[in-house]
């Protein structure tokens, strides 16, 4: 019988070690991947599956098109924008959408980088079917990152290339006749803009970065399907389906300030790995006071792009580039940082020294108050002892003494 009882327990043992080793949705594949936003272990059909639901539900969900739409889908060529191409190619089609869909390339005219990123570019447009544009800098605006580099250095060139790429994008959108934009941007570039506008008080900005559409208040709003999609997923996603993108970073984002919110982001990724959406959905929960509130748009005077000033962001740079005084103006608004910084700082100093001052002031007055109210004990001692005269005179000596 005993026999008979320990065979029992190794085969149940191994039927239950065997089972563990199942994907956790069908029991029926071996898992080859663990999901970064689950933890789930998984098999391959099973990941496609859910991955490209998500997505679905939402696109589905916030409404971020309607039938007859003409849709623009920012082709860099890289993981994000191709596995984008991918996904909204598959959903179109699965699920009827009635999209009409473009690539949109723009070349920003960085050598060795943006001319190989292109040709991916130009074989997934091949691949998928889909009329493609490309729109350079040089075409706009006469001048390359290349170029813009040369001219003011590598600090403070993504600010440049930021605001050049999506007024190109918005451009290149209205060539092609298209009503809105997608974007490849995917749960950690959201998590990260957060963080980025959080450390620089950037409250406007906040207000609007975990938006999962932008610009409404335009011609073109601009949307992203991938918001609560990790990076880690979408790179699983390509490697599975052997997608053809282009990997390799840009030779001038290692000096990007994104780059210290991206490093901060993993580590506690490391320790938290929900923190992506965690920091997300609080700051979609954030509630900010009335008097910060969005500034008014209005079109630019020069080349009548939407901003909030009187002259545009693009135009501003341009009119610094073409005079010689890009540079300068970098130095000047990085010297006007330091300078907040250190007023800052003085107003710190003279705060603590003002505390400083009542706390002392506030301790003088507590002794003094202390004294008197000793001297008032002494003379309520003396005069409780009158009957005794050499006590009396004693204490009338030591009284004339303390004052």
């Amino acid at each position: 019988m005993e026999n008979s009882s320990n065979g029992t327990n190794t085969t149940s043992a191994t039927s239950t070690k065997k089972k563990s080793k199942l994907c956790e949705i069908c029991n029926v594949s071996r898992p080859v991947l663990k999901r970064p936003k689950t933890g789930e272990m998984i098999c391959k059909e099973c990941f496609y599956t859910v991955f490209e639901d998500e997505i679905h539900h939402t696109i589905v969900s916030n409404n971020l098109f309607k039938r007859g739409d003409r849709v623009a889908i920012g082709a860099s060529g890289g993981k994000d924008s191709t596995v984008l191409a991918e996904i909204m190619t598959l959903l179109n089609k699965k699920y009827d959408y009635g999209l009409d869909l473009f690539l949109l390339s723009i070349d920003e005219g960085i050598t060795g980088y943006r001319d190989d990123s292109l040709e991916t570019v130009k074989r997934n447009q091949e691949q998928y079917q889909i009329p493609l544009k490309i729109l350079s800098y040089k075409e706009l605006y006469n001048w390359t990152m290349d170029d813009i580099v040369k001219e003011i250095g590598l600090k403070g060139n993504c600010t440049f290339c930021g605001v050049f790429r999506r007024q190109a994008l918005d451009r290149g959108a209205v060539m092609l006749k298209a009503n809105k934009i997608v974007t490849g941007h995917n749960a950690d570039d959201i998590a990260e803009t957060v963080l980025m506008n959080l450390l620089r008080g950037d409250i406007p900005r906040l207000q609007r970065c975990v938006n999962i559409i932008t610009g409404s208040e335009g011609a073109l709003p601009r949307s992203k399907p991938f918001k609560y999609t990790y990076q880690k997923e979408i790179v699983m996603y390509a490697y599975f389906k052997k997608l053809d993108y282009f990997s390799t970073e840009c030779i001038y984002a290692p000096n990007a300030y994104r780059g210290h919110a991206r490093d901060f982001l993993k580590d506690l990724e490391a320790v938290r790995p929900s923190i992506i959406i965690d920091i997300i959905h609080s700051a979609e929960n954030f509630h900010f006071r009335e008097e910060n509130k969005m500034p008014v748009q209005r079109n630019c005077i020069q080349c009548g792009y939407i901003c909030s000033n009187d002259i545009c962001m693009a135009c501003d740079l341009l009119k610094n580039l073409n005079s010689g005084l890009a540079k300068v103006k970098l130095s000047i608004n990085l010297k006007r940082g330091k300078d907040n910084n250190n007023n800052n700082n003085n107003n710190n100093n003279n705060n603590n020294n003002n505390n400083n001052n009542n706390n002392n002031n506030n301790n003088n007055n507590n002794n003094n108050n202390n004294n008197n109210n000793n001297n008032n004990n002494n003379n309520g001692n003396s005069n409780n002892n009158n009957n005794d005269i050499n006590t009396l005179k004693l204490e009338s000596t030591s009284t004339t003494v303390s004052n």
